[in-house]
């Protein structure tokens, strides 16, 4: 761990729970309390309480706002309702990945953009390097928030803990990928039903003067509830179940978002220009050279992010993520691999250090959360 890295408002109540800490783009994050597989089974059958403090928050505001992220990003967000969601990205002038992101829109000229921890800094300047000759702000206010997420079945029932009765009806109507303004323990917060573990739940912005208060009383309510503190471990085995890229491992510069299965949050009907158009739209129209698949192990070992995958005729891609699935009980990988090789069904290996294992490619996501109500 590195001496330079930055730790969250948060660092405190994690070290008094047990965390064990890992470097996480730059910030010390726990990355396990006790067994990260007790806190992974723990968000699919209850749910976890995660820090995620390291994540950006740059504010886009003004007269402009819209316009300039419809320049700025591949989506259209101009069509975004005030309290919605979108999930999108930030591409270079020749179509790669700068960052995916999901921006929020608090009013009709006030968006809350969110990079990943470790782009946040390079997102913020990009952002207001693509600012120029519009009437717009962007002020980056990554130092001074923090963010919680509550992840998993009992998420809800959680968060109407920590929230006024009168807003208990507002909450329950809360679809995916909408936000409310309200108070949590008494605290001022921006509520976001989203996140990035498969299962119901939801993101928690809030000042970083509250935060500790917020945590402490979340594991409190939450306790009946089977609520637990969940570090980095268990937020990654949850995404790879739920298929969702990595930032560095499945996205990157070198990435188009249509050989990553990412093309539908490319808006080439959107009347404006963004950086990457020329390149990205006629990409739209032909067949990716490789895709990003879903590996499914027919042993026991599993595939780690590196390992080449294999065809009859040598190297056919490359493995960007891959663990033993806790919730499936087999090992489950993401991986690029030329087009001929990407349809599902497919039987491919991969070079477990020197070892062709039999791999298959399937749908992902590879877990997929049961509806409320249904058996389990």
């Amino acid at each position: 761990m590195s001496e330079q890295s930055k730790q969250t408002p948060l660092y405190t109540q994690h070290e008094a729970h047990g965390a064990s800490f890992t470097d996480f783009g730059g910030w010390q994050m726990p990355l396990k309390y006790r067994s990260e597989l007790e806190e992974h089974h723990t968000v699919r059958k209850a749910a976890g309480l995660f820090d995620l403090s390291h994540m950006g928050e740059i504010l886009v505001s003004g007269p402009q706002a819209a316009a300039f992220l419809n320049y700025a990003l591949v989506s259209n967000l101009a069509v975004l309702a005030v309290s919605k969601a979108k999930y999108s990205l930030l591409c270079n002038a020749e179509g790669g990945v700068i960052d995916d992101l999901i921006t929020y829109r608090l009013a009709e000229d006030s968006f809350l953009v969110v990079p990943n921890a470790s782009n946040a800094p390079v997102v913020a300047e990009e952002l207001r390097l693509r600012a120029d000759g519009f009437d717009v702000g962007v002020e980056d206010q990554s130092e001074v928030t923090s963010l919680l997420a509550v992840q998993g079945p009992h998420a809800e029932a959680v968060v109407l803990e920590l929230a006024r009765p009168g807003d208990a009806e507002a909450i329950r109507a809360m679809k995916y990928y909408s936000l409310l303004e309200l108070e949590l323990a008494g605290l001022p917060v921006l509520l976001a039903r989203t996140g990035y573990t498969g299962e119901d739940g939801f993101e928690i912005y809030i000042g970083n003067n509250f935060a500790v208060r917020l945590w402490d009383a979340a594991l409190e309510v939450g306790q009946v509830h089977g609520l637990v503190p969940c570090g980095l471990a268990a937020r990654d085995s949850l995404r790879l179940e739920a298929g969702m890229p990595l930032y560095g491992n499945e996205l990157g510069p070198t990435t188009n978002p249509f050989e990553a299965g990412l093309g539908a949050v490319v808006s080439t009907k959107k009347p404006d220009d963004f950086v990457g158009r020329a390149v990205l739209e006629p990409l739209k129209q032909t067949e990716p050279e490789r895709r990003l698949v879903g590996l499914k192990a027919a042993g026991r070992r599993a595939a780690r992010a590196g390992y080449d995958v294999v065809g009859d005729d040598g190297p056919i891609g490359t493995v960007t993520s891959g663990l033993p699935s806790p919730t499936l009980g087999y090992p489950v990988a993401l991986a690029y691999v030329d087009a001929a090789h990407a349809r599902v069904g497919t039987e491919v290996k991969v070079d477990l250090r020197g070892r062709a294992e039999p791999f298959t490619v399937v749908d992902t996501p590879f877990y997929r959360r049961q509806p409320a109500g249904s058996p389990s």
